[in-house]
């Protein structure tokens, strides 16, 4: 029962690693709300009536496979919503009163993307409190060409194809007025561009 026990506790942990957790949010609160998207990656163990594990990524049609079950849906579900979907899928003809704990071990399907005139542009997953100051930071700052006055984020457009151009004034911001920072979202690019000269 110990054993069982710490099994838990160790897959809680594991599930929030990810993420900073703030002073109002519990590991269960942020492990009940997440989403789980493309590219992330997940720990499914059976603890009973046989032990299993698997750590599986989410492919690109948002899937996973698991012995007996084979390949099932999980994009755009919550850990407990798939931890379910697998117990009844079990269930149904595999095991007798199966016992299944699912786990983000990394979550890769929130990023923002970081372009133009920094030191090393690229993808990066999103964080609490991702702002664009943050990201330029992440990417290794500007280039010598760089300039902190012409940044935008294009954020895609909800519903509809193209990006919203949301202008950046980094130089304010890093001058202390952190209004003109943004949060990113999942999606978001990050563009720096040259500076006038």
């Amino acid at each position: 029962m110990r054993h069982f026990i710490s099994i838990i506790i160790f897959s809680v942990l594991a599930a929030v690693t990810p993420f900073t957790l703030g002073a109002q949010e519990t590991a269960t609160e942020i492990v009940g709300q997440y989403t789980v998207g493309v590219d992330d990656i997940l720990e499914i163990s059976v603890l009973q009536p046989d032990e299993l594990f698997r750590v599986v990524n989410v492919a690109p049609d948002g899937r996973v496979s698991f012995p007996y079950i084979g390949s099932i849906k999980v994009k755009g579900l919550t850990i407990p919503q798939i931890q379910k979907i697998i117990q009844n899928a079990l269930a149904d003809g595999y095991m007798k009163h199966p016992v299944v704990l699912v786990s983000l071990q990394e979550s890769r399907s929130r990023k923002f993307f970081v372009y133009g005139e920094v030191i090393k542009p690229g993808t990066y997953a999103i964080a609490e409190n991702a702002t664009v100051l943050r990201a330029i930071s992440m990417a290794g700052g500007f280039t010598k060409f760089g300039s902190s006055s012409r940044v935008k984020v294009l954020r895609p457009k909800e519903n509809e194809p193209g990006y919203e151009n949301i202008k950046i004034d980094i130089k304010k911001v890093m001058n202390g007025d952190s209004e003109k920072d943004i949060l990113l979202r999942p999606g978001d690019m990050v563009v720096v561009s040259e500076g006038m000269f």
